[in-house]
């Protein structure tokens, strides 16, 4: 089963004066990971690399960012993935201390790098998730918004006011078909389940 993180956790290391901070968090897609990249360069300017590994949503990066090709990247990309993580990103910030590591001593200090901080984060499994759409009439659009706050991880998405009331959810996949029977016994046959767009 795959997990996320449920935090971001930072991590330090110094080898032979280069310091190494680490970043491991979860992220939804590639985007977002790119704007934490961003955010990282602007916020160390003096540093020499910003390497970064991403698995999220099928999408995976390596990017060495200037470090010899497979130093950086590609060794956190290997840790995220022995760990069966998904949808986190491993930011690694370097600041140089002068003393060359060679590509062995690159290898270790990224990978012990994320290592560090993954060994403080807390995994969560990562649930799938479905989205749903009812239609209810107005008398019944209380009811049903009720229904979804009280299930642990839903989210209510949208809703639509028109003839009736249609609303968008998300849940776990694996309560979904669970929770459309308590709803339309909930709402006495009057809720109607629409196919998703």
């Amino acid at each position: 089963m795959p997990y996320t993180l449920a935090a971001p956790v930072h991590s330090l290391l110094e080898i032979k004066k280069s310091r190494f901070i680490g970043l491991v968090m979860p992220v939804a897609d590639r985007p977002a990971a790119q704007a934490i990249v961003d955010r990282l360069r602007a916020e160390h300017p003096e540093a020499v690399h910003v390497c970064w590994a991403l698995l999220a949503g099928g999408h995976s990066a390596a990017v060495d960012d200037g470090e010899p090709g497979g130093t950086a990247g590609r060794p956190m990309l290997e840790v995220l993935r022995h760990q069966d993580l998904e949808k986190v990103v491993a930011v690694v910030v370097r600041y140089f201390g002068g003393v060359k590591l060679g590509a062995g001593g690159l290898v270790r200090a990224y990978t012990d790098t994320v290592a560090q901080a993954l060994l403080q984060a807390e995994k969560v499994p990562l649930r799938a998730m479905r989205e749903l759409h009812a239609q209810v009439p107005y008398a019944l659009e209380g009811l049903l918004r009720r229904l979804v706050q009280q299930q642990a991880d839903a989210t209510l998405l949208d809703v639509q006011h028109a003839d009736a009331v249609t609303l968008r959810l998300s849940l776990p996949a694996d309560i979904a078909a669970a929770f459309q029977q308590q709803a339309s016994d909930a709402c006495h046959g009057a809720l109607v389940w629409l196919k998703p767009d």
